[in-house]
């Protein structure tokens, strides 16, 4: 699940804990989180290893990794505090800390909040009190520079993930509205987020748009930039009614990274060419289940 450049993991487990794989950082290893839900969008999480079939550019690997155990999260909380944010603020500030509090002893996470600049108000820690104390402080004003916001977090996670220590990583980010101060461009935003194997998941406050208005064409909205970066990625984008629906939302969120499967091959595809190569998870016995990941990754240059 996820987009983005093979996690550089190592062929041999130097040492862990039971569940915790370490691995040493000299051969890719293609890792591939990957979310499994039923007909009712119930996540299925009763799969074990020979169910999976997993294909680049069509063609069968070999799993080399399988597990189901919760890994470690590496999580980038990303917070608009636009003034359009600010009737709705306080209950985004509740909802997020509601979050904070799902995290378990081994999980870390930063908070970035973005208005008309996006800053790094907590940087990665597992202190669940310091999570929430710089929630609740942040304050709403000026506009929204939203891709600033997720292109940092992005950055952030991909260096972090360089660790020997196999761990998930996701965004998730709140907004409610398109961007209007941003340096970088939405384009940017989805190539990094292509080649980082990082999850994103897109809240929005604004109501998703029927097609034909999101053709009027700012691809600032919602539905475009949301939709394109989750379904990249292998997150998933949340159009929400109103404020009220956000923490539930938040619960789905978390309950998805505790239920998701790690997968990790070894590609069969030598070339060292820098090329695209797609990625697709199937079921093998259970074809009517959903499947969600990461569309494909680039393959290392020499």
């Amino acid at each position: 699940m996820a987009v983005g450049l093979a996690a550089i993991l190592g062929a041999a487990v130097v040492h862990a804990r039971p569940g915790r794989p370490v691995f040493k950082a000299d051969i890719e290893l293609v890792n591939v989180a990957v979310t499994i839900t039923d007909g009712r969008s119930r996540f299925v999480t009763d799969l074990a290893e020979p169910d999976f079939e997993v294909l680049e550019d069509g063609k069968v690997q070999d799993l080399t990794l399988f597990t189901h155990d919760r890994l470690p999260l590496s999580l980038s909380i990303l917070l608009d505090t636009s003034q359009s944010m600010n009737l709705k603020l306080r209950d985004a500030q509740a909802a997020a800390v509601r979050f904070v509090g799902t995290l378990g002893p081994d999980d870390e996470a930063q908070v970035i909040q973005f208005n008309e600049r996006a800053r790094i108000i907590q940087d990665f820690t597992g202190d669940q009190a310091r999570l929430e104390t710089v929630i609740k402080g942040t304050r709403a004003s000026g506009s929204t520079a939203l891709y600033n916001a997720v292109y940092i977090a992005l950055k952030d996670l991909k260096a972090r993930r360089r660790a020997e220590e196999l761990r998930r990583s996701a965004i998730v980010v709140l907004s409610d509205g398109e961007d209007t101060a941003s340096l970088v461009s939405d384009d940017q935003v989805l190539e990094l987020a292509r080649t980082s194997g990082i999850s994103v998941y897109g809240i929005s406050l604004r109501p998703n748009l029927p097609l034909a208005a999101s053709l009027n064409h700012d691809v600032g909205l919602p539905r475009y930039f949301f939709g394109a970066l989750t379904r990249e990625t292998g997150g998933q984008a949340h159009f929400l009614q109103g404020i009220a629906q956000l923490a539930g939302v938040y619960d789905q969120v978390a309950e998805e990274l505790r239920s998701q499967y790690n997968l990790g091959y070894f590609s069969s595809n030598a070339a060292r060419d820098g090329r695209w190569r797609s990625i697709q998870v199937r079921v093998r016995a259970r074809p009517q289940l959903q499947v969600r990941h990461r569309t494909g990754y680039f393959a290392p240059r020499r």
